[in-house]
């Protein structure tokens, strides 16, 4: 890596430890560690959601897949943006409002304990569980993410980068927690989109402007720019489900719950959305143009930068095709520049990284450690329980990386299907239809979770490619319907409904 690069890179990373000291010293308690106190502007928490949500695989796997397979890859873009606008406009204000009528939650466990006045702690125990399962694959898929950038910049072993990527990450959380995340999140996400908007265009630049491009990916093969040719339609469905996943990602909804005021939804959703479809279809374009750009590509340029180059029908491809964001920022920009890009895809590993966390580490503290073992336990007692508990998630996330064979997308896709498909009906239900019980709530949850591990570890072939996160969505969805219609909600949860509801 160029020195001036290096430097650049080593400045990021020493901004953001910079603000994990300092929000440090704003953190005093529980809900100031995992919620912030509730005082983020619309600002920050659109930038923040965007940036905790769109990980590693917005840089490095939604790229690789168009890259890999061409345009069809956009479908999963266009699921994204429904699900993500649908999320802003009908869950967020509803639930910043529910979740302060309901005892003042602070977490998604603690929501729904408090929605269904749940004296047995089981909605809170599960919640937690589910949480825990699949964030440690989320931030493993970050944790991969890291291990690519580190091993292609700076020509360490994968398993030496894995280790110093987590390192970094880990140290603002444990530190700052909730407003370190957000705040950086916030820096991390504007880089994120100018490094989307950069990096393509330059691409289409060198190859001669828009119209030469195109023809260039064309004359590689004319199907990477139609978006249904060789696409199946279980393919598209697939892609296009992934927009259900918006409404049970934990470290999502948390920023709903954060914002100041229900009031922030309108302008916080017009910043996010504008933020995250230019973002997606910048990643997009970069997988697409970045095909023809490598194929033109001299030997002396690629050895310039370390890329491993396959040779497949005379074609010319990266070996890895999950790094063609990162060999694009150092083949066509200046040193500095390239330090920032390289900067952007950590960017977008520690915001999502750091997020699953700490929503991990609240499980521990707040819905375990405190419900279960010590529920007498004092505000700084559970602020050190979760930092602990950061440090402990993070290292079993490592473990399950160290294959360097790992896929980035291939482990975000599991995660976010196993959130969707366990919270996301039991979340809308519960914010739209005051007839929810307990019962049917926990149904849900363990059936879309159970159906996501069976259907993506255990089924495959014809219909079984579908997603997991579809059976798993229509499957909770159908049985908390069924089985609290078995049930009746209480006088005292029917009218808290009520009261959020006109809130």
């Amino acid at each position: 890596m160029d020195t001036a690069t290096l430097i650049t890179f080593i400045v990021y990373l020493l901004g953001m430890l910079g603000i994990g000291l300092a929000a440090y010293r704003l953190t005093s308690n529980l809900s100031d560690y995992v919620l912030g106190g509730r005082r983020l502007g619309p600002g920050v928490a659109a930038l923040s959601a965007g940036a905790s949500d769109m990980s590693s695989w917005l840089l490095l796997g939604l790229p690789g897949a168009v890259y890999a397979g061409g345009f069809g890859g956009a479908w999963l873009a266009v699921g994204l943006s429904i699900g993500a606008y649908l999320n802003w406009q009908f869950v967020a204000r509803r639930l910043r409002n529910y979740t302060e009528v309901a005892n003042d939650s602070i977490t998604i466990p603690d929501y729904l304990e408090n929605r269904f006045h749940d004296k047995s702690r089981i909605l809170r125990v599960v919640s937690a569980i589910v949480i825990l399962l699949f964030f440690t694959f989320y931030t493993s898929s970050g944790m991969v993410g890291g291990a690519k950038l580190f091993e292609s910049s700076f020509d360490l072993s994968y398993s030496a980068a894995l280790w110093i990527g987590a390192i970094v990450t880990i140290s603002y959380t444990f530190l700052g927690g909730f407003l370190a995340v957000s705040w950086t999140d916030f820096v991390q996400g504007i880089l994120m989109f100018l490094a989307l908007i950069a990096v393509p265009v330059v691409a289409v630049s060198e190859l001669g402007g828009w119209s030469s491009a195109v023809d260039a990916v064309g004359n590689i093969d004319p199907s990477y720019l139609n978006m249904v040719q060789g696409v199946g339609a279980i393919s598209i469905i697939s892609s296009l489900a992934w927009g259900l996943g918006y409404f049970g990602q934990p470290h999502i909804l948390v920023r709903f719950m954060a914002l100041r005021s229900a009031k922030d939804v309108p302008k916080a959703r017009f910043i996010g959305m504008g933020w995250m479809i230019v973002g997606l279809y910048g990643a997009v374009f970069t997988g697409l143009f970045g095909l023809a750009y490598i194929n033109a590509a001299d030997q002396a340029t690629l050895e310039s930068i370390g890329a491993v180059v396959n040779s497949e029908g005379g074609m010319q491809v990266l070996a890895d095709g999950e790094k063609i964001f990162i060999s694009l920022s150092q083949i066509l920009f200046h040193p500095v520049i390239s330090g920032i890009l390289l900067a952007a895809i950590l960017s977008a590993i520690m915001s999502t990284i750091d997020s699953q966390l700490l929503v991990s580490s609240s499980a521990l503290a707040e819905d375990f450690y405190k419900a279960i073992f010590r529920r007498n336990a004092s505000e700084k007692e559970l602020v050190w329980i979760g930092r602990f508990a950061v440090a402990g998630i993070a290292l079993i996330a490592v473990l399950i990386a160290q294959n360097p064979e790992s896929s980035v997308l291939d482990l975000v896709s599991y995660a976010w299907a196993g959130f969707g498909a366990a919270f996301g009906p039991i979340m809308l239900l519960s914010l739209f239809w005051r007839g929810v019980t307990t019962a049917g709530a926990v149904t849900g949850l363990i059936a879309g979770a159970v159906t996501v591990v069976v259907w993506g570890d255990f089924l495959s072939g014809g219909i079984f490619d579908l997603y997991e996160i579809v059976p798993g969505f229509l499957l909770s969805t159908i049985l908390i319907v069924v089985v609290s219609m078995f049930g009746k909600p209480s006088p005292e949860v029917e009218a808290e409904f009520d009261a959020a509801v006109k809130k």
